[in-house]
């Protein structure tokens, strides 16, 4: 089986888009803000949208199971309040849930959660719940900077996270480190705040010793880690002058990467770097960089040819790059995938 553990939905129906700006409309003009109920999506649209997009790319490129959550630049916990976030949020993980329920043997949910600047991250804590206990989500997508680029809230080891970890923790399931939308001019959203993220949070878990207070806490960071791999002596070395331990005692335990990188020799330099137990197959299809690379005449995201066409991986490490590691990070998708005797 091959696991996608990094699939948005980038496709809804344009009356979820539509429903968004009258509800960023209605933040100046609460006359004008809509009702949850007024958002009408059939299951046949739902449908549409999956069958001509995202199942169609999977049966062409040949993964099996996507982990499903709401399309990461949508999330944009910048706009508007807690309560703006909270409506939002909740629509976009039922629509997820909806598509799971559609396609049960191709997806399953993560969940985002209504984060919103300077709000304490336990008020995610009813949202994460009820998409893990009711929808049978078997994981969270964290934002580390809801402000959307100026990085106002603390640092991850920060205390204020914790009830969100303790939950995580109790409910056993991991989250992806994934931000939103950049509204920072400096910053573009998809080529600079997304990677800029990944590198961060990880620098803030080296300087840290969070998994000391939390030692089954598990992340998932994407696009390959942002710069980690790239620089891994550099990370070493910072580990070293802060006495921390060993970066795979320090951290490789509780820190995971995934596939979201769109050319072989990043794909390569990734699985020389880290080790095979902490890489997850990923695509992000169909997400940030859509195109056909002119090099190699296929699209970048088809990360499954970069995985087939490695000479460092053996067939047991692209077993568990495809499918072991993401049921031994995410154990409710592995106790779903048994009950369907998979």
């Amino acid at each position: 089986m091959i696991i996608d553990v990094h699939g948005h939905y980038t496709t809804a129906p344009k009356a979820l888009e539509d429903w968004r700006n009258r509800q960023i409309a209605g933040i100046k003009d609460p006359s004008v803000r809509p009702k949850v109920s007024e958002l009408k999506i059939s299951d046949d649209e739902l449908r549409e949208s999956i069958v001509n997009n995202q199942l169609k790319k999977m049966k062409e490129r040949g993964s099996d199971l996507t982990i499903f959550s709401p399309r990461a630049s949508f999330m944009a916990h910048h706009i508007g309040d807690f309560e703006v976030s909270s409506a939002w949020a909740a629509i976009c993980n039922e629509l997820c849930a909806r598509v799971s329920q559609l396609f049960p043997d191709h997806f399953i949910g993560a969940a985002m959660l209504p984060q919103s600047p300077g709000v304490d991250p336990k008020t995610c804590i009813p949202e994460l719940e009820k998409c893990v206990k009711d929808y049978g989500f078997v994981g969270i997508n964290l934002n580390p900077d809801p402000s959307g680029g100026h990085w106002t809230s603390p640092p991850l080891s920060d205390r204020q996270w914790y009830p969100i970890y303790e939950k995580m923790v109790e409910l056993d399931i991991p989250a992806m480190i994934h931000v939103s939308t950049s509204c920072n001019a400096c910053f573009h959203t998809t080529g600079a705040h997304y990677l800029n993220a990944d590198t961060t949070a990880f620098m803030q878990c080296l300087t840290s010793d969070l998994f000391k207070d939390f030692p089954t806490l598990r992340f998932l960071i994407p696009h390959g880690g942002g710069a980690v791999p790239y620089h891994w002596g550099r990370f070493r070395g910072l580990a070293q002058e802060l006495k921390k331990p060993l970066l795979k005692e320090h951290l490789l335990h509780n820190i995971f990467f995934d596939t979201c990188v769109y050319h072989q020799p990043g794909i390569d330099l990734l699985t020389k770097v880290i080790p095979v137990d902490n890489i997850l197959f990923a695509s992000e299809m169909i997400g940030a960089v859509r195109g056909i690379d002119p090099e190699t005449g296929f699209p970048y995201d088809d990360t499954k040819r970069y995985i087939e066409a490695s000479t460092i991986l053996t067939a047991q490490d692209k077993h568990k790059v495809y499918e072991g590691n993401a049921r031994r990070v995410f154990p409710r998708l592995d106790a779903a995938l048994k009950a369907k005797r998979k």
